[in-house]
C-alpha cells in the first residue's frame, strides 16, 4: 500500500533562545531534521510532506529536493499543523506517517514495525506509546477496563490521577486517510494552552467506533524530543553514544568514548584507533589502521589508509596513505598531503599539493604550493604568496632541497633537484639542479664588544 509522511516541524523553539528554527539545531553534525528524515526515506515512502512555520524558508532549504513542504502560517497547534497537509493529500490512497521534526533519536526500524502493526490491524489509527520513570511532560495514555486505548490526554489539561500514567504518546502516529481530515477540522481548542491537540483526534476516533491500535516502543530514548539547550546536550550525548558503539561492532578501536566525538556523517575503516579528544565532523572519511589523536579535530576530510594524526586541525583536506600528520600541524581547506609525507610541528599548508615522500617538519607555511615527491622543507621556510592584493603560486620540483629560514617569493619556481642555501629570501626562479642563494655577505667587527 502507499505511504505518505508528514513531520511537523512549525514550532518556534521558544524555550531554544535562538534566532534558527527549533529543528536545525544541530545533533552530532546535522540538523536534528535530517536524522527524522533520514529515518523516513529508510520506509521509502510514496511521499513525504514537512508542516513549516516559524523561519520555514531555512527549512525549506535544508531538507532536500525529495520534501514537499507546506506552511502553517499560524502555529495553532498540531492538529491544525497537520490540516495543512490536506490539500497536497487530498484523494492520497494510503496512509499517513505523522511525526514530529524535532526527535531525532527514531529509528527507522521503529518506524516500519508501527506501520506494519497499523496495516495488521486494520485501524484508523496506530499510536507510538513509552513507558517512562518520568513522564512529566508528555501526553499520558488513556485506557479503557479491557486495556483498550481510549484516548490520550496532555500534561497541562491531566488530573492527578492521570498524572501518574507513566505510558506516554510518544507523538508518532500513522493514520488512514478515511475520516482524518474530517476529525481534524471538527476539533475545538478547549484546553489550557488554547491549542487545536492532534490527540484529540484519537479520542474522536474511538467515540466514532473505529479501531485504535497501538505499538509499544522497546526504546523509551527513541521518543525524547528538543524542547530546550538541555534537552539538545542530553540527546546529542545518545546520539554520539550510538555512533561510537556502531563504529565498534564495525572493527574500530575508540579508546575513550566518553571523550570522543563523531559526526553522523563520517566513515571510519577497520582497525583505526580514535584516541581522546577526537573530532571528527561532516563529510569525514577514514581509512584502516590509522591513528587518529588525541587532540585532533578533521572535519569534511578525506584520510587513507595506515595514517597518524595527531594534535591537529585538518579542514576540507586530503592526506593519502601512512602519512603522518603533527603534531601542532594546521592543514586548512585544499590542501592535498600525498603519500608517505610527513608534515610536522607547528607547520601550516593552505591550498597545496605536497608529493609522495616529501617532508615539511617543523615550523614552516606552505601556501598555494606545488610541492613535488621528495623534497625536503627546512625548518622556518615560508611561501610569500601575498602580495597584498593577490594571492600567487609556489612551485617546487621533484627532489628540490629547501634549507632553514628560507622565504619564497611567489610567484616562484624551484627546479627539480635545486638547493635554496638556509637564510635565502628567493624572488626569482632556481634552475633544476641549481644552487639559490639570496642572502647579505657577513661581516666582523673586531673589537666591537669593547669599544662599545
Amino acid at each position: 500500500m502507499a505511504l505518505a509522511t508528514v513531520i511537523l516541524a512549525a514550532g518556534k523553539g521558544k524555550r531554544m533562545k535562538s534566532r534558527l528554527p527549533k529543528v536545525l539545531h544541530r545533533v552530532c553534525g546535522r540538523p536534528m531534521i535530517w536524522h527524522v528524515l533520514s529515518a523516513v526515506r529508510a520506509l521509502r515512502p510514496d511521499r513525504i510532506l514537512v508542516v513549516v512555520g516559524h523561519g520555514g524558508d531555512e527549512v525549506r532549504r535544508a531538507v532536500g529536493e525529495d520534501v514537499e513542504v507546506v506552511f502553517q502560517e499560524e502555529q495553532l497547534g498540531t492538529a491544525h499543523a497537520l490540516l495543512q497537509a490536506e490539500g497536497p493529500l487530498r484523494g492520497f490512497p494510503g496512509e499517513i506517517l505523522v511525526l514530529c521534526g524535532d526527535t531525532p533519536l527514531i529509528r527507522s526500524t521503529t518506524l516500519a514495525d508501527l506501520v506494519a502493526r497499523h496495516r495488521s490491524r486494520g485501524a484508523a489509527a496506530t499510536l507510538a506509546t513509552a513507558r517512562l520513570e518520568d513522564p512529566t511532560g508528555y501526553g499520558r495514555v488513556l485506557r479503557g477496563p479491557a486495556g483498550e486505548v481510549r484516548g490520550i490526554r496532555e500534561e497541562k489539561d491531566a488530573t492527578g490521577s492521570e498524572r501518574g500514567i507513566r505510558e506516554v504518546n510518544a507523538g508518532i502516529y500513522c493514520f488512514g486517510t478515511g475520516e482524518l481530515f474530517e476529525l481534524l477540522a471538527g476539533l475545538t481548542p478547549d484546553n489550557q494552552q488554547g491549542e487545536f491537540y492532534l490527540t484529540d483526534v484519537v479520542g474522536r476516533m474511538v467515540e466514532r467506533g473505529l479501531v485504535v491500535a497501538d505499538y509499544a516502543l522497546e526504546d523509551p530514548e527513541e521518543i525524547l524530543g528538543v524542547n530546550d539547550r538541555r534537552q539538545l546536550a542530553l540527546v546529542e550525548g545518545i546520539m554520539r553514544r550510538r555512533i561510537l558503539e556502531r563504529l565498534m561492532l564495525e572493527g574500530v578501536t575508540v579508546v575513550d568514548p566518553g571523550a570522543t566525538y563523531v559526526d553522523a556523517g563520517v566513515r571510519v575503516g577497520h582497525d583505526t584507533v580514535l584516541y581522546p579528544f577526537t573530532f571528527l565532523e561532516g563529510e569525514t572519511e577514514i581509512g584502516a589502521e590509522c591513528h587518529i589523536g588525541p587532540g585532533v579535530r578533521l572535519v569534511d576530510s578525506r584520510v587513507g589508509d595506515r595514517v597518524t594524526v595527531q594534535y591537529s586541525v585538518v579542514l576540507e583536506s586530503v592526506i593519502e596513505e601512512a602519512s603522518q600528520v603533527g603534531p601542532f600541524a594546521h592543514l586548512r581547506p585544499g590542501t592535498h598531503v600525498g603519500r608517505r609525507v610527513r608534515v610536522g610541528n607547528f607547520v601550516e599548508v593552505k591550498k597545496s599539493r605536497l608529493g609522495e615522500g616529501s617532508k615539511v617538519p617543523h615550523l614552516s607555511y606552505i601556501g598555494d604550493a606545488t610541492v613535488g615527491g621528495g623534497v625536503n622543507v627546512g625548518a622556518g621556510t615560508i611561501t610569500c604568496n601575498f602580495d597584498g592584493r593577490h594571492k600567487w603560486p609556489t612551485v617546487i620540483g621533484e627532489g628540490a632541497f629547501i634549507g632553514s629560514n628560507v622565504s619564497l617569493v611567489a610567484p616562484v619556481e624551484v627546479g627539480p633537484g635545486a638547493t635554496v642555501a638556509a637564510g635565502s629570501t628567493i624572488t626569482r626562479d632556481v634552475p633544476a639542479g641549481a644552487l639559490g642563494l639570496a642572502r647579505s655577505r657577513q661581516t666582523n667587527v673586531l673589537g666591537w664588544k669593547k669599544k662599545r
